[in-house]
């Protein structure tokens, strides 16, 4: 059951042979028993579950199920839900219950899903490595000298060791795609302004995406039928109409032109995901598509663009946690400006202060125009790479990261190195297109390695059939480390 697709607990619930209850309980006396182990819950609330549990018990049996109807699915900790504890995996915000649903959780409980508990995650997203969080850093369970990856860490690991049968994430410089891959799950991030951001912790709101990971994309098409939609209390929401993202899942390759870009195969990547990646492009010559050579010349750019604009838009939306409007208040101060440095200072962690220090630095009086201004500029570049590209393929792969999960502490006192684990990623967000990771096989120590598929612009169904294809003629995804 807990290796069971998405599809097959459907079946299974429609059919009777087990009620959410009894689903939702299992998967409950899972993580009780293994959530130590791995850290990858902050929260977890049995009765909340369980009350959801029996609603759906109540819709199926009056023929008004969905595919997702009493399924468990763990949600970041990023997203509101109303009577939840919501930490953002921060000590600022470690006392929170929040007073209502954030869009995507309207859209779950309305599909009669199942909230199985809130997943552990950097500090307000910000990490490549899922250590700074409050609440301690999460295992890989692969290997539990690594780390999982960030900021989604929690809910890669709750799927990878199935503690849940999916989960959400979110996606600001790579965080669904960067622990997929090193937890060995598959994980999408739709084009900007399908998800609703409403009620979703912000961190940098022109780069932050909200999406499905799950262990396939067979099942990261149902999560996607049920999280995408408009909704009017975001203003950067798009207006479309329903897709599902499953229609195109059974549609051969013949004739896909795979573009691979030269500097995505350049120094910096290492040999054991080198090899994989090439016996995965192999698998889709087999299944008929062909390969191009690209060049995305600006993709260089990515990350230093990346770490001026990220911060800047952090350094912005923080301001709101300062003990008064919202966020934790120290219990001694002199006076208001002391109250405010006290609660800041104590509130957010090392990796928050150093990233608002950057953003306002970018953004202050001299430095706006050469640096904020100057990467919005290149952020434009960026982007016009992108369309020219697909103008010679119709799909984009590559690795999605550089190396294998690394080790808990490795690079946490060098945070230059701590970014470029997201060198591949953090182009998708600045252009705003859909990418993606699946697994293709496992490189040093058996840690997993993650193949990166990017999309043009409202390509979800396309990515997600090239991702299905590979996934009948291999078995990486359907591997579990428990």
């Amino acid at each position: 059951m807990f290796n069971a697709s998405l599809k097959q607990l459907s079946i299974q619930l429609a059919g009777k042979k087990i009620s959410s209850t009894e689903l939702t309980s299992e998967f409950l006396q899972r993580i009780k028993q293994l959530n130590p182990e791995y850290n990858a819950f902050i929260t977890v609330n049995e009765d909340l579950s369980l009350a959801q549990a029996r609603a759906a018990d109540q819709m199926i049996a009056a023929g008004q199920a969905g595919p997702l109807t009493g399924i468990p699915i763990a949600q970041k900790d990023i997203f509101c839900a109303k009577g939840w504890l919501t930490t953002c995996g921060s000590k600022m915000l470690s006392n929170f219950v929040s007073p209502y649903d954030a869009g995507v959780i309207e859209r779950f409980n309305q599909a009669g899903a199942v909230n199985i508990g809130k997943t552990n995650m950097d500090e307000f997203a910000m990490g490549s490595s899922n250590e700074t969080s409050y609440y301690g850093p999460v295992k890989n369970p692969w290997d539990h000298a690594a780390v999982p990856g960030g900021s989604s860490g929690g809910a890669a690991c709750a799927v990878a060791a199935r503690l849940a049968p999916a989960a959400t994430g979110t996606d600001t410089g790579g965080s669904i795609r960067q622990p997929a891959a090193l937890c060995g799950i598959s994980g999408i991030k739709p084009t900007y302004g399908l998800v609703s951001r409403y009620g979703m912790i912000a961190f940098a709101s022109s780069l932050d995406q909200g999406g499905p990971m799950a262990k396939s994309a067979e099942d990261l098409a149902l999560l996607l039928n049920v999280m995408t939609g408009f909704d009017p209390r975001d203003s950067t929401s798009l207006q479309r109409e329903a897709e599902d993202y499953a229609r195109d899942l059974q549609k051969p390759l013949a004739g896909l032109r795979i573009g691979l870009p030269k500097e995505y195969f350049a120094e910096g990547m290492s040999s054991d995901v080198a090899s994989a990646i090439d016996k995965a492009l192999d698998e889709y010559r087999k299944l008929g598509a062909q390969t191009v050579e690209i060049s995305l010349p600006n993709a260089p750019l990515a990350i230093p663009v990346y770490y001026v604009l990220a911060p800047a838009e952090a350094s912005s939306n923080l301001s709101r946690f300062d003990g008064v409007r919202y966020g934790h208040r120290a219990e001694s101060y002199s006076d208001l400006a002391d109250m405010y440095r006290k609660s800041r200072a104590q509130g957010f962690g090392p990796e928050v202060k150093r990233r608002i220090l950057i953003g306002t630095y970018v953004l202050s009086h001299g430095y706006y125009d050469a640096y904020y201004i100057k990467a919005q500029k290149l952020r434009r570049l960026i982007a016009q790479d992108f369309a020219e590209a697909y103008q010679q393929c119709d799909i984009i792969m590559g690795p999605t990261t550089p190396t294998v999960a690394f080790n808990l502490g490795e690079k946490s006192g060098d945070p230059i190195q701590m970014y470029l684990s997201d060198i591949y990623t953090s182009a998708a967000n600045l252009t705003g297109m859909p990418a993606m990771s699946i697994p293709i096989g496992f490189g040093d120590k058996n840690r997993p390695i993650g193949l990166h598929i990017i999309g043009n612009y409202f390509k979800e169904a396309q990515m997600l059939n090239v991702a299905h294809q590979y996934q009948l003629v291999t078995d990486w995804h359907s591997r579990s480390p428990v």
